[in-house]
């Protein structure tokens, strides 16, 4: 008797703490709101192959249009650019909502890349003063130097 006591006990016990379990995981987790054709960004964390410097990569490339869904814990993309070379399924950890609010308020985003222009002809770049800064990065020194035909701002 004692013992089925203690059995009956603890099986409450563990009712109750998945019960707790369950109400707390459903708190923060959502089931996704995702629908076929629906814009989303992906998450470029674990990507490789996409060109330039980790550091200045974006967050996110897309948008996508979703294809499929793949249970509830996965979407099928329509890739495109670069991307079009990785699996189209990816986990909803790694997307995103897409709102066309961003392109509001970041309108210069992605449409002016960077240029460099090189000296024109006749313009040269001759080091005319060494100046008294300089620094140690990456085991060499490195100078502050004042170029021909250029300014003090400059």
């Amino acid at each position: 008797m004692i013992i089925d006591k203690a059995r009956h006990h603890a099986n409450r016990c563990m009712q109750d703490s998945f019960k707790y379990s369950k109400e707390r995981w459903d708190q923060s987790h959502k089931p996704p709101d995702f629908e076929v054709g629906d814009l989303v960004l992906v998450s470029t964390l674990n990507f490789n192959n996409i060109k330039g410097p980790k550091k200045l990569k974006d967050a996110f490339e897309g948008p996508f249009m979703i294809r499929a869904l793949h249970g509830t814990n996965a979407v099928k993309l329509e890739l495109t650019g670069e991307l079009m070379k990785k699996h189209p399924a990816f986990p909803l950890s790694l997307i995103k909502c897409y709102s066309s609010i961003d392109e509001e308020f970041f309108r210069l985003r992605n449409k002016f890349p960077l240029e460099i222009h090189p000296p024109e002809e006749g313009e040269e770049n001759k080091i005319v003063k060494v100046l008294k800064e300089r620094r140690t990065r990456n085991k060499k020194r490195e100078y502050l130097v004042r170029y021909r035909n250029q300014t003090q701002g400059d």
